[in-house]
């Protein structure tokens, strides 16, 4: 298992992808694609120390967490992170982790695989979206995981008041950034094979989130939301980012000022996530089937 930690561990995977990018460029120097990708690791490299400063500086600057407020959250959600986590425990531990880590493989290996059907730079500019806004996100629902949280007792938190507690830690749980990548790879896989690849991944991605203690269930849902936005930057789709990022800072606003209405108000709570959820199906559905296309599955159907 450590020998696994170490190759699977983000800075090791970003190194070796750089360096097989390297030779894979050389190998055809006409091919701009290649250069871009290895300008994107690059970048990537610099972009995770920037990232580090910044979200230790957010933890620091943010010591007030809300875990306790998205436990009881799930709570009202009737789906609870840490209940779910016990029962994907075993022989699916292992497997889950490996899916969380093989998050930047799966980024770099979704830019080769569109580089021709869709073109490198939308996906990319999905990235980057994520990038730039993810962080700014965290800051107004300040949280780092259960397994922070609760420390040990994780799968089994003790009952606590829905309050902010100060935590030592970066803020990165909600909403869950791992989601919204999986699904951006869904918008944009081209051909059913890499749509269903893709699709395992996301449920492999939001059950490993859970799994490993990293995220609330109540994370996943503006998690998936934000990947709708992070996808429609990169299509250049801007009327619809704009209508999902405004969801996801509605979803971060009412968690942090409204928590108590929403553990108070189960069905409220409960309807929102199944409206968010079906907003962003009906995304996936335009993006997997254009108009022209739901027109012709309709005349078909007539």
């Amino acid at each position: 298992m450590h020998v696994i930690n170490i190759i699977l561990h983000p800075a090791m995977i970003a190194i070796l992808a750089l360096f097989l990018s390297v030779i894979w460029m050389l190998r055809d120097q006409k091919d701009k694609t290649r250069a871009h990708l290895v300008f994107a690791l690059v970048i990537n490299l610099f972009y995770g120390v920037l990232l580090n400063l910044l979200m230790g500086h957010e933890g620091s600057l943010f010591p007030w967490k809300f875990d306790r407020v998205l436990l009881h959250i799930d709570q009202a959600l009737g789906i609870q992170a840490p209940v779910l986590a016990g029962h994907l425990q075993g022989f699916l531990r292992i497997p889950l982790w490996m899916i969380y880590q093989l998050m930047v493989p799966m980024m770099i290996v979704w830019f080769l695989v569109t580089r021709y059907s869709r073109g490198s730079g939308s996906i990319i500019m999905a990235y980057v979206a994520e990038l730039v806004c993810g962080p700014l996100i965290y800051t107004i629902v300040p949280a780092c995981g259960p397994i922070y949280a609760f420390g040990n007792q994780w799968l089994h938190p003790p009952a606590v008041p829905p309050d902010a507690i100060r935590l030592t830690g970066m803020p990165n749980a909600f909403p869950s950034l791992h989601a919204g990548t999986a699904l951006v790879l869904v918008l944009f896989a081209p051909g059913r094979f890499w749509k269903a690849v893709a699709l395992l991944f996301l449920a492999g991605t939001c059950l490993a989130t859970l799994s490993t203690g990293e995220h609330y269930v109540v994370d996943l849902v503006p998690g998936l939301a934000f990947g709708v936005f992070a996808a429609s930057v990169g299509i250049g789709k801007i009327r619809r980012a704009a209508g999902y990022l405004a969801l996801v800072i509605a979803w971060s606003l009412v968690v942090r000022f409204a928590s108590s209405f929403l553990i108070a108000h189960p069905i409220v709570t409960r309807s929102f996530a199944l409206a968010t959820l079906a907003l962003v199906a009906l995304a996936l559905l335009r993006q997997w089937f254009p108009v022209p296309a739901r027109e012709q599955i309709s005349n078909l159907a007539a």
